[in-house]
């Protein structure tokens, strides 16, 4: 493994000794972002493979051309236990193997069509879930374009595509786990001054790993939305989202049948004379079977940067809370739908979601080199209502944790490491050590620890 890692960091540093340019894009994390259309300019240094990063396909305009890519995670995880080992749940080490392989196509200076297909497995897994493996499968394939009304921008995008808001809190890409979310959508844009206003209808992606290309989507499944987005004082953002989300056949402890839910969303977010925030609050209305639902929650992340000491701590404070449901046999259901989470806005082990909990976090950031950033965080997790169970990621209710007294759930200690050593090539390192109380040893839990190592290749 040592041998593999060292040989990939090579081939990934190819070209970094070359001065660096602004005109040279950087592999992100949305790779249907990427603009190489810079690689038409032959005063840009050229890296291995570039030939194939850039294909002209017109001689007169260099915004038209093909690229390809791949993006490849490999990421080692020892998990102790899953649900705490409730039910007898063992620990267990395995590996989470994703490549990933597009091809984007610029038709013109506004249009473009964009393809990825991704290949998800997880060796040592014994039952992977449908978020561990996916063999082989279309992961996006959409087409854009954009253009100009008066004074703003259009844009406008159909097909499998993904779709993320604010810190990914409730509508994420969900990168956490080993398969990506995914939406089979049209989705639009419209961009003018200090606002901009989106619409989407979509059928979120179903994951299946039975067969290649099996994933599908469909009419029992479906989220969409309407959002404005103002800026504000200079870098900061208020939002405002309504969306509804439906799907067919729902499960809660306390409620089930086809789920309906209104969901309103306000975010704000912003930074100040070395502060920072990221205030959300959601809150919603609708139906489940016969019973309503009246659910919310709320989130917030800030802290302070020290701009001008060493290593530029940042102390920050996290505060979340999630309703459930206080009385199981009313006809309300108070349980929160935390919708599409990202797995890694708590921590990366899984074993908390973000449903019926109060959570604390301060934390303490480091940068000790220019490309490495170490977080250490203390977190203490309470039940909103002991009448609800313990939710684990993304929201499974925790087996015998319904009506079990103690409102206090667990305390847990994080550690996480991002080194990006070079511009395509990154490794990161998460230790998380949950201890829990009374309430989980009693429906036969445990302390739990967590421990992932991560490498990414993106070409």
């Amino acid at each position: 493994m040592p041998k593999r890692l060292a040989l990939l960091a090579a081939l990934a540093a190819v070209g970094d000794a070359a001065a660096d340019t602004a005109q040279r894009p950087t592999v992100g994390f949305y790779r249907w972002q990427e603009d190489w259309s810079a690689l038409a300019d032959p005063q840009v240094p050229r890296e291995l493979g570039d030939e194939l990063k850039y294909i002209p396909l017109s001689g007169d305009d260099p915004k038209r051309y093909l690229s390809l890519g791949l993006t490849l995670r490999e990421r080692y995880e020892s998990n102790d236990a899953p649900s705490f080992g409730v039910n007898g749940t063992k620990s267990r080490s395995y590996l989470l193997h994703r490549l990933e392989l597009h091809a984007d196509a610029h038709l013109t200076d506004a249009t473009r069509i964009f393809i990825q297909v991704e290949n998800a497995l997880a060796p040592g897994l014994k039952q992977p879930g449908p978020a561990d493996a996916n063999k082989l499968d279309l992961r996006l394939a959409f087409l854009d374009t954009s253009g100009e009304i008066g004074d703003g921008l259009w844009k406008f995008r159909i097909g499998r595509q993904e779709m993320a808001f604010d810190l990914q809190r409730f509508v994420s890409v969900r990168d956490g786990p080993n398969v990506r979310q995914a939406y089979d959508a049209i989705w639009g844009a419209y961009e003018i001054a200090e606002w901009r206003f989106t619409g989407f209808v979509s059928q979120p992606v179903q994951y299946r790993n039975e067969s290649p290309f099996d994933d599908t989507s469909d009419r029992h499944l479906h989220y969409d939305g309407l959002r404005a987005q103002r800026k504000l004082f200079g870098n900061d953002e208020l939002a405002l989202t309504y969306s509804m989300f439906r799907e067919d056949d729902a499960h809660f402890p306390s409620a089930s049948g086809d789920e309906r839910r209104r969901n309103w969303d306000l975010h704000y977010t912003g930074s100040a004379h070395g502060f920072d925030w990221d205030l959300e609050g959601m809150r919603q209305y609708g139906n489940i079977g016969s019973k309503t639902i009246r659910a919310w929650a709320l989130g917030s992340l800030a802290g302070y940067t020290f701009s001008q000491t060493r290593w530029t701590p940042r102390v920050g404070l996290q505060i979340d809370a999630a309703s459930g449901d206080r009385n199981p046999a009313d006809n309300r259901l108070g349980t929160f739908n935390p919708l599409f989470p990202n797995g890694y806005y708590v921590t990366l082990s899984g074993y908390t979601g973000y449903t019926n909990f109060i959570h604390v976090k301060p934390s303490l950031t480091l940068f000790p080199a220019p490309k490495l950033k170490i977080l250490t965080a203390l977190g203490m997790l309470w039940r909103q209502t002991t009448r609800d169970a313990i939710y684990m990621q993304p929201d499974r209710p925790l087996p015998g944790s319904v009506g079990e007294p103690g409102k206090r759930s667990a305390t847990y200690v994080q550690f996480r490491a991002d080194w990006t050593l070079t511009r395509s090539f990154a490794l990161a390192l998460e230790a998380d050590h949950y201890d829990v109380a009374e309430s989980i040893r009693h429906i036969g839990g445990h302390d739990s620890n967590y421990l992932g190592v991560e490498m990414r290749w993106g070409w």
